[in-house]
């Protein structure tokens, strides 16, 4: 393989890995800035849809668009329950910012040992999608797999952008974001709003997930360090801005791949994490300079 396959296809899986951060990233970035919230679970609603759209592709046979389509649908309608009646109750009862953290932790590691109950503690093959082989770009061999990873991750992005900046409905999530008195004074339902936002956060990281099954198989804790690394993309970007989650969740997918291409693969998580704490001590707010929501 010349040296030029070689760049294209680490630049490919760099676009792959960094898009599947940057989406989780504007996932918690979504959250955080409609309801200031931290949602500690997010990388287990990837986790789940992968399980979930295992189980409509294989176990049930369905065609591979449908699955993604009931994939999304199901994982909605978690994050949307998981907001409007464990948290929302929470909150009524005086629960503090810190409780709701722990909350969401719990959750996770509900929603992985559930996973392991329902489904397996081992990890799963999730089959082919295509028939064909590598597909050659510019001399280097991809796996049509990983490209499909990185069609869906820029997709849910762009789509969740457009849907925040062009839509009636995500006009009323950020008017509910900045100002949840004056928005239910004008008319918008704000607990509505922010199922919504809960609920979209769970459905893209959710066919996300059923995206990366064919690529590193389906098991219960596959999204922890995912979202690990998309929460640093999220913080160095400035935690709540979603163009800087972005772009965090780029810069972490392009480092971690050619750190363990020509440096280590043993020690590229501890490059991760340092250089995100470096960042942190020059500028705590961020690349973007995020204001902090009191």
């Amino acid at each position: 393989m010349t040296t030029e396959s070689t760049i294209i296809r680490l630049v490919i899986g760099a676009l792959m890995i960094g898009s599947v951060y940057a989406v989780m990233g504007m996932s918690y970035s979504l959250i955080y800035k409609a309801t200031g919230l931290m949602n500690l679970a997010q990388g287990d609603f990837l986790m789940l849809g992968a399980f979930v759209g295992l189980t409509f592709y294989k176990t049930l046979g369905l065609n591979i668009v449908l699955s993604f389509i009931l994939t999304f649908i199901v994982m909605f309608a978690l994050g949307y329950v998981v907001q409007r009646y464990l948290i929302t109750s929470l909150l009524n009862k005086g629960a503090s910012f810190s409780f709701i953290i722990l909350c969401t932790s719990a959750l996770s590691l509900a929603f992985q040992n559930g996973s392991q109950i329902i489904w397996s503690p081992y990890t799963l093959p999730f089959p082919a999608i295509f028939d064909t082989g590598a597909v050659d770009i510019f001399g280097a061999k991809v796996a049509p797999e990983n490209l499909l990873v990185l069609f869906i991750a820029a997709f849910g992005a762009i789509g969740l952008f457009l849907f925040i900046n062009k839509t009636k409905l995500g006009t009323a999530m950020r008017a509910s974001a900045l100002d949840q008195t004056a928005a239910s004074s004008v008319g918008i339902n704000v607990q509505l709003t922010k199922g919504i936002t809960w609920g979209l956060s769970a459905g893209l990281a959710g066919v996300v997930g059923m995206a990366l099954g064919p690529v590193y198989g389906v098991y219960s804790t596959m999204g922890a360090m995912i979202a690990q690394k998309a929460f640093a993309g999220a913080v160095t970007g400035g935690y709540g801005n979603i163009y800087g989650a972005v772009i965090g969740g780029l810069f972490y997918g392009f480092m971690e791949t050619f750190v363990s291409a020509y440096l280590t693969t043993t020690y590229k998580d501890a490059i991760t994490f340092a250089m995100l704490i470096i960042i942190l001590a020059i500028s705590p707010t961020g690349l973007f300079k995020e204001k902090v929501i009191e």
